[in-house]
C-alpha cells in the first residue's frame, strides 16, 4: 500500500443484510436457534490472524461461509485502494455493526427502523508483498443473538438465486404462470422451504428486473410511435412510467375517441386485468364502458410491468389525469 492511497468507506453490502436508517428493531425475535450447522454442509474454521488467501472473492466467500454457519449477516465496512484503484486493505463486519447518525431535517418523533446496534464484530485484512490476502486483526464478540444457520440463510449477505432457478422462473413467467405458483414450483423441486436460499419477493424482484431490461430495448420504439400519434391528433395523450435508471415500467395511452366518449358514458368504469399479456409479460389494462346501445366502448388503455400498488396507483392518477380530474361513480374490477 501506497502514502499515497486514497481511503474510501461505504455501506454498500457484500450482498449484506439491509439496513434501514433508525429506531432499532430486534430481527432475532422469534429466530433464536443453536449455531450448529447442518451436516450436509461444509463446517469452516473460525477466522484467526495470519490466515491466508489468494484472492479478494475468496476472502470474502469464506467469511461468508463463516458468518452463515455462526448465523449473523456480514457488509464490507471498509476498502483502502492504491493509486491504481486496486484493493489493498478491506475489513468486513457484522451486518449489524455501526451507529444510527441522524440525516439534517429527520423527524425525530417518527424514526425508521434500524439493525445497526454497534456490533463490533469484524475481520481486517491486507494485501501483502506476495500479492496475498491476509487477516490482520480480527473480532468475533457479538453484542447480539445470532441464528441458527437455516434461518440465517435468508439474511441478505447469504441468499443466493442459482442459475437454474432463474431458468425456471423465465420460462413459468413466459407460459404466464403468476410468482405464487411459480415460486412454489421451486419449493416442491428443492423439497421444502427450507432448501432453498432465497424467498418469493426475491423471485418477484428478479422477475421484474428480467422484465425491466428486456422492454427497455423496446421503450425507444413506442416513445417514438406516441410522438408520432401526438403529432397526428391533437387530443392523443400518453404516459410513460420510468423507474430510477430510465427503464421503462407502466404506460398508459387514450384517443381523442375514448377521452370524448367518458365525458357522456363515464358513469360506471370497468376495468380488468385479466387479458392476454405482449412478449414483456405485461399485462394489458384497459378501462371499459357500456354506450347507449349496450355496447363496450374503451376509454383507454395501459401496459404494466407487475400488478403491484405503485403500477395501479400509477394508471389510476394518469387515466384520471387524462379525463381532466373527473371520477366516475363506480369502478368494477375483475378482483372485486
Amino acid at each position: 500500500m501506497t502514502p499515497n492511497s486514497v481511503e474510501s468507506e461505504f455501506e454498500e453490502n457484500v450482498g449484506s443484510c439491509h439496513d434501514a436508517d433508525e429506531m432499532f428493531i430486534d430481527i432475532n425475535k422469534d429466530l433464536e436457534g443453536s449455531t450448529v450447522v447442518p451436516d450436509d454442509e461444509v463446517q469452516v474454521e473460525p477466522p484467526r490472524p495470519g490466515m491466508e488467501f489468494d484472492s479478494e472473492k475468496e476472502l470474502i466467500a469464506y467469511y461468508k461461509q463463516y458468518a452463515k454457519q455462526e448465523g449473523f449477516g456480514v457488509r464490507t465496512q471498509r476498502t483502502k485502494r492504491d493509486d491504481d484503484g486496486r484493493p489493498v486493505y478491506l475489513t468486513i463486519g457484522c451486518a449489524r455493526g455501526g451507529k444510527y447518525y441522524p440525516k439534517p431535517n429527520t423527524n425525530i418523533s417518527k424514526p425508521r427502523a434500524t439493525t445497526k446496534m454497534g456490533c463490533k464484530v469484524k475481520v481486517n485484512a491486507t494485501l501483502n508483498c506476495h500479492e496475498k490476502w491476509v487477516f490482520t486483526t480480527i473480532e468475533n464478540s457479538h453484542n447480539h443473538i445470532t441464528l441458527s444457520p437455516k434461518k440465517s440463510r435468508l439474511l441478505r449477505s447469504h441468499k443466493h438465486l442459482d442459475e437454474y432457478s432463474q431458468r425456471i422462473l423465465k420460462l413459468n413467467d413466459r407460459a404466464g404462470i403468476r410468482m405464487h405458483k411459480n415460486f412454489y414450483s421451486l419449493v416442491v423441486d428443492a423439497g421444502g422451504y427450507e432448501n432453498l436460499a432465497f424467498q418469493e419477493k426475491d423471485c418477484r424482484n428478479y422477475i421484474d428486473k428480467a422484465r425491466f431490461l428486456k422492454l427497455g430495448r423496446g421503450s425507444d420504439a413506442l416513445n417514438v410511435y406516441f410522438k408520432r400519434m401526438r403529432d397526428q391528433n391533437d387530443g392523443f395523450v400518453s404516459y410513460m412510467d420510468v423507474d430510477d435508471d430510465e427503464r421503462l415500467r407502466n404506460v398508459f395511452w387514450a384517443d381523442v375517441p375514448s377521452r370524448t366518449a367518458y365525458e357522456y358514458f363515464g358513469d360506471v368504469v370497468l376495468k380488468d386485468t385479466t387479458y392476454l399479456t405482449n412478449r414483456y409479460g405485461m399485462p394489458f389494462a384497459p378501462f371499459v364502458g357500456v354506450n347507449h346501445h349496450g355496447q363496450s366502448i374503451l376509454f383507454g388503455a395501459g401496459l404494466l410491468s407487475s400488478e403491484d400498488t405503485h403500477s395501479f396507483v400509477w394508471l389510476f392518477k394518469m387515466w384520471l389525469d387524462c379525463m381532466k380530474g373527473r371520477a366516475p361513480k363506480a369502478i368494477i374490477t375483475d378482483q372485486d
